[in-house]
């Protein structure tokens, strides 16, 4: 099999046989060269294959944010296997569902997780448990287990075993949150996921001097993807496990002289309320990226101060095309609540329910064309077939995200909702993320969740959960005063309770489904 068609793995493989002695990767208070991480995972990987991992198998790595979390994602795909990355929040339930849905042949994981997965070794599927550190005295006999430290030292020096897999063949499956339902295994072939990387580290402008900043979680795509593009242009990562303890990040930040900072709003959130922010030097810093929906102008202007010499992204995606849109940092005082243009190489357009487009500045459901569109979701072919269709060329499919959104004239989109969270209310339809890059702006608030509750009159009724600064006081009326000056009446919170924090998902995102 000739080997010059590219693979994931290959971005590793590449820099480090051109910057082998180059640090590329501060986790933990390691700093491990290229070189040393391309060894590992060839020894990691030919351990898999000893093991009876084979082609197209899948193994699902369940640990924190580690060096040995780093190897075992390029150390499965050498092994031409699916890497299947869990956050490590994730309980015994959900683990025992991950594995019975995509029946790993193996499991990479944390000593010290021992009491979520010891019960789930008794798979049929698993053919072996990888461990990572040491397992506490009185654990007991475990089967099928193989030391990680022994597995390195076992098969150091050992060359990459010889590729089975070609660029259509899966890479990794990644699980959506599940918040309405069971977890969805995203399908992502290599050709996705090199196409991803490269779409984005183009727009970024990502260089080999770059030092980008991970507290995201490597099993939350937009994590992984930090490590992913920072191995492709031979940029330092550096990894932290979160962002619980923002002072260290910080000063860890300043130590290694950032230049990226991918965040979430949570993040940007509590950087907004740190005293002594200005103690850190953040000079180094190049750009900052959020993705999901539109920045809120707050946090833009937050941004803008706290990181005068950086290029500001405002970005919109999903797991199953990875990334839809950009804004570029000088388009966001011309088009404020937008979420940009397409990523290179990449198309998008709205639709009505028929599947015919739509003029600007109508709303419809959001549709994406390119080589980032997911295969499939695992072994779930009716759900498959709801969100991929037949596009306008011949034999091909294109994504309907189940996204609102409208766009300009000049091709900008507008992020208005997902189809399952808007609200209907005297017949009309609300979009929550409206109503909350509203709220979001009124001085003393700081996060907002809008959802729709049952009504007797309305149907819906709109009911805002706001959280507020430290030391602010607000009312509910002034809430929905504020909202009268800025919203059609049919949006105004009926409804306002003010609470200490919203419940959030392992990456950040707000819980929805927690509320009511």
């Amino acid at each position: 099999m000739h080997d010059a068609i590219p693979q994931l793995q290959d971005y590793l493989s590449t820099t480090a046989k051109r910057l082998p002695d180059k640090t590329g990767l501060v986790c933990g208070g390691r700093r491990v060269t290229y070189g040393e991480i391309e060894s590992a995972a060839n020894a990691l990987a030919c351990g898999l294959q000893e093991h009876g991992v084979r082609r197209g198998d899948r193994v699902i790595i369940f640990a924190d944010n580690t060096v040995e979390t780093v190897l075992s994602f390029w150390a499965t795909l050498k092994a031409s296997a699916v890497a299947v990355l869990v956050n490590p929040l994730t309980k015994a339930d959900k683990l025992a569902y991950l594995i019975g849905d995509c029946r790993p042949a193996a499991l990479i994981t944390d000593a010290h997780l021992h009491r979520v997965w010891r019960d789930l070794v008794v798979s049929p599927h698993l053919k072996t448990i990888f461990v990572s550190g040491r397992l506490s005295a009185g654990t007991g006999a475990i089967p099928k287990l193989a030391p990680l430290d022994r597995v390195l030292n076992d098969q150091a020096g050992q060359p990459a075993p010889t590729r089975t897999a070609i660029d259509i063949d899966l890479a990794a499956i990644v699980y959506t949150s599940g918040s309405t339902g069971d977890p969805k295994g995203v399908m992502l072939t290599h050709r996705n996921m090199l196409t991803a990387a490269t779409s984005i580290s183009t727009y970024l402008e990502i260089q080999e001097d770059d030092v980008i900043l991970n507290v995201l979680p490597l099993a939350f795509d937009y994590g992984l993807y930090q490590m992913i593009m920072a191995f492709r242009q031979g940029a330092r990562l550096v990894l932290e496990r979160s962002f619980a303890f923002p002072a260290a990040v910080l000063k860890l930040a300043s130590a290694e002289h950032i230049t990226g900072f991918p965040g979430v709003p949570t993040i940007f959130a509590i950087l907004a309320e740190m005293k002594g922010l200005a103690e850190y030097d953040l000079s180094s810093i190049r750009f900052v990226t959020n993705t999901a929906a539109a920045l809120p102008w707050k946090h833009i202007t937050f941004l803008r101060d706290v990181f005068p010499g950086a290029r500001v992204y405002s970005m919109y995606g999903l797991t199953e095309c990875k990334r839809c849109t950009y804004l570029p940092p000088k388009d966001l005082d011309r088009k404020p609540g937008s979420v940009g243009i397409a990523i290179p190489n990449t198309e998008v357009w709205v639709v009505d329910e028929q599947g015919s487009r739509v003029a600007p500045g109508v709303v419809g459901q959001f549709v994406v064309r390119g080589a980032t569109v997911m295969k499939g979701y695992w072994e779930k072919p009716e759900a498959t077939a709801k969100k991929l269709k037949p596009g306008s060329l011949p034999g091909e499919q294109v994504l309907w995200t189940g996204d609102y959104c409208k766009m300009d004239e000049e091709g900008y989109v507008y992020f208005v909702g997902r189809m399952d969270d808007i609200i209907k209310t005297r017949g009309e339809k609300v979009a929550p993320k409206e109503v909350e890059n509203i709220l979001v702006n009124l001085p003393g608030v700081r996060e907002v969740a809008v959802i729709g509750v049952p009504d007797d009159i309305l149907g819906q009724a709109v009911k805002a959960f706001v959280v507020l600064e430290p030391g602010k006081q607000i009312s509910a009326k002034e809430i929905q005063t504020y909202c009268q000056s800025k919203l059609e009446n049919f949006m105004v919170p009926k409804l306002v309770e003010f609470v200490p924090d919203l419940p959030k998902t392992d990456t950040g995102k707000v819980k929805k489904t927690g509320l009511s």
